[in-house]
């Protein structure tokens, strides 16, 4: 692990413990973890019990209390390991990040610390089968049932659905309100209704539990909604802009990885009877592998920097992801090529990680929509 500039030595710390984690326990099994689409459960009881899940929530609700700044140099070196094991690590402040923007103290106690304190997961349901970029369109339903909320619907592409035991839900009172109607419901997993589906077979991240989540008359009490009917949409733009720093982390440290994997590769493969990183041509893919990679992490702290000091960072956070998301794809296909036959085997690692790239652009907002709010933001200016 290289020292990185301008961090204490707490900081330095805190990524030593993540990036040993990464390579000890990680690193080992996540070729098998992938082949097999197995979830981590072990490892992320592992991870639970180093402080390395849940890290940006309050310590006083069962987190780690650190901020979005520090939390990115921890997802790094974890999506360094495995970007697959820090999907699901990262879903669960995703998921519980809401409640600690918009829920009542009392809402906060129940609602996180029982989750944060034991290791238990929870996911973010936002997504749904016909309403992926355009969140206001939401289809899933809310109605007032005297007593208590009901809830209809399907929610898609969950991360940590099928180990979950509570969900954030955002659903619609009133359609023709579009964003306006929508709102923020906890529904624990054990309610009547719920059906969770398969595990998606998924080309990349195949250790990250994805699945389908159906709300068939889902009664939930009147309490377990986060703020005040109308106030969902709001506290989802928030969460996810909290959130964009944290995956451009993730595609950070899945750069970083290819790029030191070619760079090692080069060092080692001969052709024309020399090391091919002899060769100018490929010394500039390797230049701008780095280049991407570093100019990817500055605009990732920079919209972390930013957040931890309440301010707005809407364009930066998008900046970040959008940069850092496209970065590694970009990377991660150079790094195949440099490895020639051997990097399209999965017999080598980078293979492995050009699949994984692939999500960070469709995930957490595509790099389309990522562009559309930079240039919204822009235009507002």
């Amino acid at each position: 692990m290289v020292p990185l500039a301008g961090l204490s030595p707490e900081q330095e710390s805190l990524r030593e413990i993540a990036y040993r984690f990464a390579l000890d326990k990680i690193r080992p099994v996540a070729a098998s973890l992938d082949e097999r689409a197995e979830f981590p459960t072990g490892l992320i009881r592992e991870g639970h019990s180093l402080g390395l899940i849940n890290v940006t929530l309050p310590v006083e609700l069962g987190g780690s209390g650190l901020s979005i700044f520090d939390a990115c140099l921890v997802i790094e070196e974890i999506a360094w390991g495995c970007s697959g094991f820090a999907t699901s690590m990262v879903a669960n402040d995703l998921a519980l990040t809401p409640i600690r923007i918009g829920a009542t103290e009392d809402q906060k106690r129940r609602f996180i610390e029982p989750i944060a304190s034991a290791g238990l997961l929870a996911s973010f349901c936002l997504t749904e089968p016909g309403a992926g970029s355009d969140a206001a369109g939401l289809q899933t339903t809310v109605d007032d049932g005297g007593d208590c909320w009901i809830i209809n619907g399907a929610k898609q592409w969950i991360t940590n659905a099928g180990h979950a035991s509570q969900y954030t839900v955002f659903a619609s009172f009133d359609k023709t309100k579009k964003h306006k109607g929508i709102c923020c419901i906890v529904v624990p997993r054990t309610t009547p209704g719920i059906s969770v589906g398969h595990h998606e077979n998924k080309m990349g991240q195949r250790c990250s539990d994805t699945c389908r989540v159906t709300f068939d008359n889902v009664r939930v009490p009147k309490d377990h909604m986060i703020g005040a009917p109308g106030d969902g949409f709001k506290i989802a733009m928030q969460t996810l802009d909290a959130s964009r720093p944290m995956t451009a982390a993730i595609a950070v440290g899945i750069g970083r990885a290819a790029s030191e994997y070619a760079l090692a590769y080069s060092k080692e493969r001969k052709q024309f009877g020399v090391s091919i990183s002899t060769f100018q041509g490929l010394q500039f893919m390797l230049a701008d592998m780095a280049t991407g990679v570093d100019a990817s992490r500055l605009l990732t702290w920079r919209s972390a920097w930013l957040l931890d000091q309440g301010k707005s960072a809407s364009i930066e956070s998008s900046m970040a992801k959008r940069f850092a998301a496209d970065t590694a794809m970009s990377v991660t296909t150079d790094a195949v090529q440099i490895y020639g036959g051997y990097g399209y085997t999965k017999e080598y690692p980078v293979e492995k990680l050009m699949r994984d790239a692939k999500l960070l652009q469709i995930y957490e907002g595509t790099s389309q929509i990522q562009r559309v709010v930079i240039a919204r933001e822009l235009l507002k200016r």
